[in-house]
């Protein structure tokens, strides 16, 4: 990553979908975001999270001196797009410039990425202009071939810094084709969903849970058992950090204990016992081939 602002990126990335829930009062997320900052964490965030940008605009303020590291979704179908969303997140937040544009690219947009069009050029040109310091490129199921034919023509090295995706024990939101690409690659990864949404029991028992995902946390429920580990969070973070490019695992909580507990698992995360690791990914190949790789875009 030559002169990637990643390489300053904390462990721990603070997720922002909570604070955009309404039915929690505004001053405790407020409060939440604020000891996210003062912990030193990243902060992930979307203008489409309800009024998540409205309530960060007002940590923010609390203390204009330190504001934190950020990566924002920003895109869709043309650079035009991608311009206007930086500023429909940065504007509300009186910021001039993002740390990272986490770039969800569509249509015309993908299709130039996967070849080597122009627009490659115009989004390193906002770049250049001190808009964003990087990108980093959110992958699917199903947008990885369009990767593997951007990464194999040598395209998406000019333009990202990284990849990333949903990467927990239940989730590995990528083909098996471009994650053993990624690997010899050597692409660094920001893994998303940190607990895939909660705790495995919830997942297991709450009537809610996808029926894909219920059925994987109970082929996990043996391994997680078995690793020694005190809390699901533990065993979803050194799981993450098992690989040498994920460089940072972001979730979201709005409570002070999860946030916690997250900060404290990142510290110096230990990786799972390769065994264990080899189990899972074993499962993960698995799943990908039966269902991940069939999904309707946004149907996971």
């Amino acid at each position: 990553m030559h002169d990637s602002p990643l390489k300053e990126i904390s462990k721990y990335v603070y997720g922002t979908t909570r604070l955009g829930d309404g039915s929690i009062p505004f001053d405790e997320r407020v409060a939440i975001a604020r000891a996210a900052i003062d912990s030193g964490a990243w902060i992930h965030s979307s203008h489409s999270y309800g009024d998540a940008l409205q309530v960060l605009k007002a940590a923010f303020d609390m203390n204009r001196e330190k504001l934190p590291r950020s990566i924002f979704k920003i895109g869709w179908d043309s650079v035009e797009q991608v311009r206007d969303v930086i500023y429909q997140n940065i504007s509300p937040l009186d910021l001039n410039s993002m740390t990272i544009g986490q770039l969800c690219l569509g249509g015309l947009l993908a299709e130039d990425f996967r070849t080597g069009g122009p627009s490659i050029a115009a989004l390193n040109g906002i770049k250049e202009a001190g808009i964003v310091e990087g990108f980093v490129l959110e992958v699917w199921p199903w947008t990885s071939k369009l990767t593997i034919d951007a990464l194999k023509g040598g395209y998406s090295q000019q333009l990202v810094d990284a990849f990333t995706f949903y990467l927990n024990p239940l989730q590995r939101f990528l083909s098996n084709d471009l994650w053993d690409l990624a690997h010899e690659y050597e692409i660094p990864i920001i893994a998303m969903r940190t607990v895939c949404g909660g705790s495995l029991q919830k997942l297991i028992e709450n009537p809610k849970t996808p029926g894909y995902l219920s059925s994987r946390a109970k082929e996990i429920q043996p391994i997680y058992t078995n690793s020694g580990c005190l809390s699901w969070p533990e065993f979803c973070i050194r799981f993450a950090f098992s690989f040498k490019q994920v460089q940072a695992t972001v979730g979201s909580t709005s409570t002070e204990a999860n946030f916690k507990t997250f900060v404290n698992s990142t510290q110096d995360p230990k990786p799972l016992d390769p065994g264990m690791v080899d189990e899972i990914l074993t499962l993960q190949r698995k799943w990908s081939s039966e269902h991940d790789q069939f999904a309707l875009p946004w149907s996971m």
